[in-house]
């Protein structure tokens, strides 16, 4: 499997210490992917945020975090999303290559190749994969990094929208920018850049003024994770690759045979409407 060169790519920069926790990058997201809202209730999840988690329905979430700072609680936000791997445990483990990653920087997912397995789930290391638990035919949704607007030479819609903590653009370039700041304000932020390292790379940088273990951050190996999952893979190729062809006929079928219905009752309708008109006449 071949790495494509992130350097190339673009890349996201999210300050931590300059986030308010307005949400408006959420926002962003649900409009610009038309995304419905969801019932949430208060204190469900592990702060104040709203909903409890990302899903199928919120692809990018503010977690609030309460910690103690010289004997007095305080607030941090912190923005979580897919973090757009440099080599990407998804594309490694899904059996028909519905995950690409991109030479922009993002990773996304081509649901017309998709076979429901899951292992894309499974196999991320920051759980931002989500199944649309809620449909007869689900597939697997998560942030693409706004890939569409990217190809248009547009800045992601959450970058868009956020006027204090965000920034985006290539790597070299963002990565130099985090590095400028941790010289210049040794004070303000822990010496480290989270997202450089972890799981090989990622697409995602944050700076913190706190412990990222504190602010609820997972610890990630900093070992690609694909190097992990394709010796346990090479065991089973032959048996799996089966299965993920029957799983595969199974859904162009199912898939078909819905269409066919959909279009015969669009069809009758049409009938219908048109027998119903000339009866008026």
């Amino acid at each position: 499997m071949s790495k494509v060169n992130i350097k190339k790519g673009n890349v996201f920069l999210i300050d931590l210490t300059k986030c308010t926790g307005c949400r408006g990058c959420m926002v962003a997201c649900k409009q610009w992917n038309q995304l419905q809202a969801e019932e949430t209730d208060f204190f469900s999840g592990e702060g104040y945020q709203n909903p409890r988690s990302t899903s199928e329905h919120t692809f990018t979430l503010i977690k609030f975090r309460e910690y103690e700072k010289n004997g007095k609680i305080e607030f941090s936000f912190y923005k979580e999303m897919c973090m757009h791997c440099d080599d990407p445990a998804c594309v490694s483990v899904c059996p028909v290559n519905a995950f690409v990653k991109t030479p922009e920087g993002p990773v996304i997912y081509e649901s017309d190749l998709c076979i429901g397995c899951r292992f894309c789930m499974i196999g991320c290391p920051f759980n931002m994969a989500k199944y649309e638990w809620s449909k007869k035919l689900p597939l697997v949704k998560k942030c693409d990094g706004c890939y569409s607007r990217i190809k248009e030479g547009l800045e992601p819609a959450c970058v868009t929208a956020c006027a204090t903590a965000m920034d985006y653009g290539p790597h070299d370039e963002i990565l130099k920018m985090a590095q400028q700041r941790l010289k210049q304000f040794p004070d303000r932020y822990l010496d480290k850049i989270y997202g450089k390292d972890e799981a090989g790379g990622t697409g995602v940088f944050y700076l913190t003024s706190e412990p990222f273990e504190e602010l609820g951050f997972d610890t990630v190996t900093k070992r690609a994770l694909p190097s992990y999952t394709w010796p346990a893979l090479s065991l089973v190729p032959a048996t799996f690759l089966t299965v993920g062809a029957g799983l595969s006929a199974l859904t162009w079928i199912t898939n078909r045979r819905e269409r066919i219905e959909k279009e015969k009752n669009e069809k009758l309708d049409k009938q219908n409407s048109t027998e119903s008109k000339e009866e008026q006449i």
